[in-house]
């Protein structure tokens, strides 16, 4: 067992000095033990690889089918500039799969040979990367 009063000898013993640099505050002190970031990055990595992507979905031929009359009863009432909800995939810009989307636009056109569909506000929409539409017109034609 250690003695307890092994430092009794220097324990009251003036503290040293120095006379040629100043006394470093508490605060100046303190900041140079504070952590730094050695790994720079390594947090958003860890972040970004527990990050999920849903995978594409792949429509059967039956769906494919209902999804291109829906464009066409949108095409043949573009002059209205129908009101559409489209579900979408977005493919995510660094890992596989991606994530899909809803969103509310008017339709401005469809071009069926560059396969995209153009809001009012001139977004373009891959319509291979469309699975659902939804709205009003096409509802009333579609008898839904």
């Amino acid at each position: 067992m250690k003695d307890p009063h092994r430092y009794d000898k220097i324990i009251d013993l003036p503290r040293f000095v120095s006379k040629n640099r100043k006394h470093m505050s508490n605060y100046d002190r303190a900041a140079q033990f504070a952590p730094f970031d050695a790994l720079t990055g390594y947090d958003e990595a860890i972040e970004e690889t527990g990050r999920t992507t849903d995978n594409e979905i792949f429509l059967s031929e039956s769906e494919l089918e209902d999804l291109d009359m829906r464009f066409k009863i949108i095409s043949e009432n573009i002059e209205k500039r129908p009101e559409v909800i489209i579900r979408y995939f977005v493919k995510d810009l660094y890992k596989d799969g991606g994530s899909y989307t809803e969103e509310t636009i008017r339709v401005k056109r469809i071009d069926l040979v560059a396969r995209v569909l153009i809001s009012e506000d001139n977004t373009r929409f891959d319509l291979d990367y469309i699975t659902a539409v939804n709205g009003q017109i096409v509802d009333e034609y579609m008898n839904i």
